[in-house]
């Protein structure tokens, strides 16, 4: 399914309900190309895999061993699934609308889902309805996944996130024993998440990060100066209280980075979960009764940048304008990005 606007275009996989496509109509970049590899997870022919900007639901991470075995693959079955488009695209004065859903068997839930793409921004406006005859603990993360030739040495991940912790690492007790945004340490190594370069070495890790308490909005970007092309996501914490960074190379070359965002920050399956409960004062899951609807939503972008581009320092909304303030000590630059459809 694709939706085009005067400067943009967002191609939506049915297969997967993944966004696997956003670009400017005269660029052939395309930050949301990743799709996963055979030493993550084989892919198997007619059935929907992992690939760009993918939807995590009922869960993030692992199922337990228990539900594994009746069937419940990683993540969730969001992306595993073949979506119904309700509405195609629908090209209006400015805006171009559609409209899509799919039931989640195993998980019990229906999730319908609109789009809206005006210029270079696409607002997404999701919907979980629980159609179990009992209430149940869920998770909801939106995985945005950025891959080569957008990521490269040069491509700069920015978030107005604050305190975190490795996943492979021991929890925070505290705030003030936490990581703090964009440095944690992996190993020996202290490392900053800005930047992700080749190595040599295989593998991945996963980061996750809170937000202010006084903050209302989240925000991640990442830049791209060569290709003078920079990606964005903004959304409500109300909504997404957590930032989780994945990064991952494979045959020693930097393959994929995912920006995502969401209800939990702790990759583990439900029975830690409940035990955990929080993390650095943020609930690590929510709850849904049995034929309650919950909404949330999004906004992802695109914005031309110029070639010495630092990244962003900070995002504001004002007049239905995202406004990038650049990353610079010295006359810093301020990047607009027309938004008419905002966050509910």
């Amino acid at each position: 399914m694709v939706l085009e606007s005067d400067a943009a275009r967002a191609s939506i996989a049915v297969a997967g309900g993944g966004l696997i496509e956003l670009r400017f109509r005269d660029h052939d970049v395309n930050p949301l190309n990743w799709s996963v590899t055979p030493d993550l997870e084989p892919e198997t022919d007619g059935r929907p895999h992992l690939r760009g900007h993918f939807l995590c639901l009922d869960r993030w991470g692992p199922p337990s061993q228990a539900e594994q075995q009746q069937g419940m693959p990683f993540h969730g079955e969001a992306a595993r699934v073949v979506w119904q488009v309700n509405q195609r695209p629908e090209k209006g004065a400015a805006t171009t609308r559609a409209a899509m859903d799919c039931r989640l068997p195993l998980a019990g839930l229906k999730v319908d889902r609109e789009l809206s793409l005006d210029g270079s921004a696409l607002t997404v406006r999701e919907q979980v309805t629980n159609v179990n005859p009992r209430g149940r603990i869920f998770n909801w993360v939106q995985h945005p996944s950025i891959a080569p030739p957008f990521l490269a040495d040069t491509t700069v991940v920015d978030s107005s996130a604050q305190q975190g912790f490795v996943q492979d690492g021991p929890l925070p007790a505290a705030r003030a024993t936490a990581a703090t945004w964009p440095r944690v340490q992996i190993g020996k190594q202290s490392v900053d998440l800005r930047r992700f370069i080749d190595s040599g070495d295989d593998g991945h890790d996963v980061s996750s990060f809170i937000f202010a308490e006084s903050a209302k909005l989240g925000w991640v970007t990442a830049s791209n100066p060569q290709h003078g092309l920079l990606i964005g996501y903004v959304w409500k914490t109300r909504h997404y209280p957590w930032l989780n960074i994945w990064r991952y190379r494979y045959r020693g070359k930097v393959a994929a980075r995912g920006l995502e965002f969401g209800t939990t920050g702790y990759h583990q399956p439900f029975p830690a979960l409940v035990v955990q409960r929080q993390i650095l004062g943020r609930a690590l899951f929510e709850y849904i009764d049995t034929g309650e609807t919950i909404s949330k939503s999004y906004i992802v972008f695109l914005a031309r940048i110029p070639r010495d581009f630092d990244g962003v320092a900070k995002l504001e909304y004002q007049d239905h304008q995202l406004h990038l303030h650049e990353r610079k000590n010295e006359n810093p630059r301020r990047l607009m990005v027309a938004v008419k459809d905002w966050l509910d």
